[in-house]
């Protein structure tokens, strides 16, 4: 059956390719192919972290609609859609193993508004799936919250209100165009008012609804271990994972170590951390001024607080209680699900723990027995050669740079004896390989020493001024404790490959190019970029930050503090809720005067020449009734409607030209012809 009541469409100027297209379709064909655009636009998003069976569902569905409303074939029948539901709703609990949760929960919406798609018969249906589609655009922002994101959420919402537009005319519809730019007012309309209530209103702590425990599942990042290829595997991502604004000038590429977790455990392959200590236990010795920054850290699993490699204090959050342990690891007291960000300040010039004897030595000198033989012995020989720990540190650094150890991102894989294997055979490796090597030899020769991951350098933004920081940067150090001086930070990265801590890792990989059997060229490690493109992506990473600190970070506190820069108490928001409302109701009762002094007719002609011009043909400034009414007669109005506008417009003219006037109950009568039009 027909999902709209039959009518001519407006006339109307060259329309863009799409408009050409529904223009020339019957009505209830070319209002549900727009239906079909605009869940189109609103499916399409979803298809990044759905399964892939999922999305390819939801595309046949689509196609097989439009063809069949192109063709004027029959809808599947129940028997058909019924068992084809159950079968994909099997196929969501087989992916998810389960049908709750955030995934599995869109993934049943999506496919729901899919379904709907063949089971529109009336107009009822057709609302229906655009309140579904609606809903399921709030669901994007479970997986990006980005200012892209929300654009293109706008543009579907438009789109899905001019598709309910198009359901809503009775009559001639106007062209596509006019129609989205109908769709498009609403939110330029209210979006004064969503602006004020944004900054206005009061917050509440987290998002209304609760967010399922998956809601962080898929985002890869640091782990609390590290075995050999975990940093490889990072260093493939720009995952966003934290941005840096400088108060003070900010360090050099080399010293921009960001301190994340300190591995102590080792048993024969994999780093683990130990068991923590309380802060109040260490010994820090600082030199020179430190450096103020402003860290925004992305939303993840962990509750890791990154910060410039040596922390002076503890971080204040929002919402949660930071902690630090005596190896300066800054952590929340709750895995950050959310968007936080932090003021800090380091020293990058600093003595830790640097007293005569260290507290628990034998932990840091633990190694595991029957593991990497060949590496004890080397260690050992290491120890009766060299009695200054700075000399034996020099030594093994100058050993990976005169050596053929190379670095590369796929390095070969290593059984049991991972650090003998690394250093006496493979001889190639990443961040992770070199740091557990370098600390189980220094532990061999007797020196304490333990694993530090975290993040090093950074690309430096022009246009937002701020430093971003992704998966790609995550690495792996080591520090050394010497009598005197304390833990000491010894990267034995920089011996084998310095151009990855003084200019990144793509330099890095550069240079070892042939190790990486092609997957240089493939990720554009050449540093030769264009340059319009660098500008554009540096802007848009710009544009997002903002959004990230002015839109996504807009917390109560924040909130508070805003009103307090306006002099306004956050406690006094009734006041102001009462006041706006006594503002609304002076206006209302306004606009109603306004109103009852107003002509009835004049009013009534003012609301034609709306309904007309939202048909696309809109009055002149300088057109008459008798101009406008000849005018319309030339388009392609029906007859019953044309010939009930140019009698309203008539008895208009007369009412307000004639010398003798129409009786009274006019406005009755042109109140009745407009109903009919």
């Amino acid at each position: 059956m027909s999902l709209a009541k039959g009518g001519a469409r407006a006339a109307s100027a060259p329309r863009p390719r799409l408009g050409r297209l529904l223009a020339q379709l019957p009505r209830d064909k070319a209002d549900t192919l727009l239906l079909l655009v605009a869940a189109l636009m609103v499916l399409a998003p979803h298809a990044a972290h759905l399964p892939p069976w999922v999305s390819a569902l939801c595309g046949l569905t689509l196609l097989w609609r439009a063809t069949a409303t192109l063709r004027g074939t029959r809808m599947p029948s129940a028997l058909l859609l019924l068992p084809l539901s159950l079968a994909a709703m099997a196929g969501v609990f087989m992916s998810y193993r389960t049908l709750f949760g955030r995934d599995a929960g869109v993934a049943m919406l999506v496919l729901l508004v899919a379904f709907k798609m063949l089971e529109m018969h009336a107009r009822r249906d057709l609302f229906v799936v655009i309140f579904l589609s609606i809903f399921l655009v709030l669901t994007n922002f479970f997986y990006s919250q980005s200012i892209f994101t929300a654009l293109m959420m706008v543009a579907s919402v438009v789109t899905l209100l001019t598709a309910q537009l198009s359901f809503q005319f009775t009559g001639a519809v106007p062209p596509l165009g006019r129609r989205l730019w109908m769709a498009a007012r609403v939110f330029l309309l209210a979006a004064p008012l969503a602006v004020v209530v944004f900054f206005l209103f009061p917050r509440v702590q987290g998002p209304l609804w609760g967010m399922p425990s998956d809601a962080q599942g898929a985002r890869m990042g640091l782990s609390n271990s590290m075995a050999p290829g975990n940093m490889a595997n990072l260093a493939q991502s720009d995952e966003p994972v934290f941005q840096v604004r400088f108060v003070d000038p900010p360090p050099s590429k080399p010293q921009l170590y960001w301190r994340g977790v300190v591995l102590g455990e080792f048993d024969g392959r994999t780093w683990t951390p130990m068991r923590r200590r309380p802060a109040a236990q260490i010994a820090l010795t600082v030199r020179g001024p430190a450096i103020r920054y402003e860290v925004t850290l992305e939303p993840s699993s962990n509750n890791w607080l990154f910060t410039l490699d040596l922390p002076d204090r503890l971080v204040r959050l929002d919402e949660q209680r930071a902690q630090m342990s005596a190896e300066l690891e800054m952590t929340a007291s709750a895995a950050l699900g959310k968007r936080v960000r932090y003021d800090m300040s380091s020293h990058i010039d600093y003595e830790l723990d640097n007293r005569p004897e260290l507290p628990g030595r034998a932990r840091w000198l633990a190694l595991p027995p029957g593991f990497n033989p060949r590496t004890i012995e080397a260690g050992a020989r290491l120890r009766q050669a060299f009695d200054d720990p700075e000399l034996l540190v020099r030594e093994v650094l100058n050993r990976f740079t005169r050596e053929p150890f190379s670095y590369t991102l796929q390095p070969p894989l290593l059984g049991r004896d991972s650090v003998d294997e690394f250093l006496f055979a493979t001889r190639a490796g990443f961040c992770e390989h070199y740091a557990s090597a370098f600390v189980v030899l220094m532990r061999a020769a007797g020196l304490p020493a333990r694993v530090v991951t975290g993040y090093q350098g950074g690309e430096f933004n022009p246009v937002g001024g701020f430093l971003a920081v992704t998966q790609a940067e995550a690495h792996a150090w080591t520090e050394v404790w010497i009598a005197g001086r304390g833990w000491v930070r010894v990267d034995p990265t920089a011996a084998v490959a310095p151009e990855r801590v003084q200019r990144g890792l793509s330099s890095a990989l550069n240079r070892n190019a042939p190790a990486l059997g092609g997957l240089g060229g493939l990720l554009n490690f050449s540093g030769e970029r264009n340059a319009l493109l660098e500008q554009f992506r540096f802007r848009m990473a710009a544009i997002n930050h903002g959004w990230n600190q002015w839109v996504l970070n807009y917390t109560p506190e924040r909130q508070s503090g805003f009103l307090d820069s306006l002099k306004l108490n956050l406690a006094h928001w009734r006041t102001l809720a009462i006041l706006a409302a006594i503002g609304a109701l002076a206006l209302l009762w306004r606009a109603l005067r306004q109103r009852r002094g107003t002509d009835p007719v004049d009013a009534l002609y003012s609301a034609l020449c709306r309904r007309m011009s939202q048909l696309g043909m809109a009055r002149a400034a300088d057109e008459g009734p008798n101009a406008y009414a000849a005018r319309l007669a030339q388009g392609k109005l029906p007859a019953d409607k044309l010939a009930a506008v140019k009698r309203f417009l008539a008895l208009y003219s007369a009412h307000k030209y004639s010398a003798r006037p129409p009786a009274s109950g006019l406005a009755s009568t042109l109140k009745s012809l407009l109903n009919n039009i």
